[in-house]
C-alpha cells in the first residue's frame, strides 16, 4: 500500500483531510481506546482529536505522516481528558499513559494491517457465522434480543460468538505469519 505523498494532495485541503481521516480513523480510535478507560470517553476524545486535526491540518508537512501526527494530537487530547477526570479512580498515571501512547503510535501500521486482515477473515466466515457476528456487534445490538430471534439461549449465543472470535483471531494471526514469511 503506497504512502500518501505531496503529489497525491488535491487543491482542496478539506478533501485531503477527510480522505486521510477516513482512512486512518479506525486505527486512531483503537489507539485512543487503549489509552482511555471508559468507552464513553473515546467518542469525546475522538471528536476533539478530529477538530484539532482539522484546524491544524495545514501544519502537516507530509501526508504519509498523518497517522503519527494524529496520534500526537490524540495524546494531548487524552491528557486533557485525563485532567478533566483526575478525581476518578480509573485514571491512568501520566507516565503509564505516555508509554501507552508511544507504543500505540509505533504500532499504528500494524493495527491498520490487522484491521484489513480482519475484514478479509470476516469475509471468509461461513455466511451464517458472518451474519451472526455482524449482527451481534452492530451498534445498539442486544445479545438477549438476538438470542430470542434465533431461538437460542444467551449463554449458547455467547459461546458461539466466542468461537467465532477465536476463529477470527487465528485467521488474522495466520495471515500475519504468512506475510512475515514472504
Amino acid at each position: 500500500m503506497p504512502a500518501e505523498t505531496k503529489a497525491q494532495l488535491s487543491p482542496d485541503p478539506n478533501a485531503d483531510f477527510l480522505r486521510l481521516w477516513t482512512k486512518h480513523e479506525r486505527e486512531l480510535r483503537a489507539f485512543v481506546r487503549a489509552c482511555v478507560p471508559r468507552a464513553g470517553e473515546v467518542d469525546e476524545v475522538m471528536q476533539e482529536v478530529s477538530l484539532v486535526a482539522w484546524r491544524k491540518f495545514s501544519t502537516l508537512v507530509e501526508p504519509a505522516q498523518f497517522p503519527k501526527w494524529a496520534c500526537l494530537i490524540a495524546r494531548y487530547e487524552i491528557l486533557m481528558a485525563r485532567r478533566r477526570h483526575a478525581r476518578d479512580r480509573l485514571v491512568l498515571d501520566e507516565d503509564i499513559l505516555e508509554k501507552l501512547a508511544e507504543e500505540g503510535a509505533e504500532e499504528m501500521s500494524l493495527r491498520h494491517r490487522q484491521l484489513e486482515l480482519l475484514d478479509g477473515c470476516i469475509a471468509k466466515l461461513p455466511r451464517d457465522r458472518r451474519d451472526l457476528a455482524l449482527a451481534a456487534y452492530a451498534p445498539g445490538a442486544s445479545i438477549k434480543e438476538l438470542a430470542g430471534r434465533l431461538g437460542r439461549t444467551e449463554g449458547a449465543l455467547y459461546q458461539l460468538l466466542a468461537r467465532i472470535r477465536q476463529d477470527l483471531v487465528q485467521c488474522v494471526e495466520r495471515s500475519l505469519a504468512r506475510e512475515v514469511q514472504l
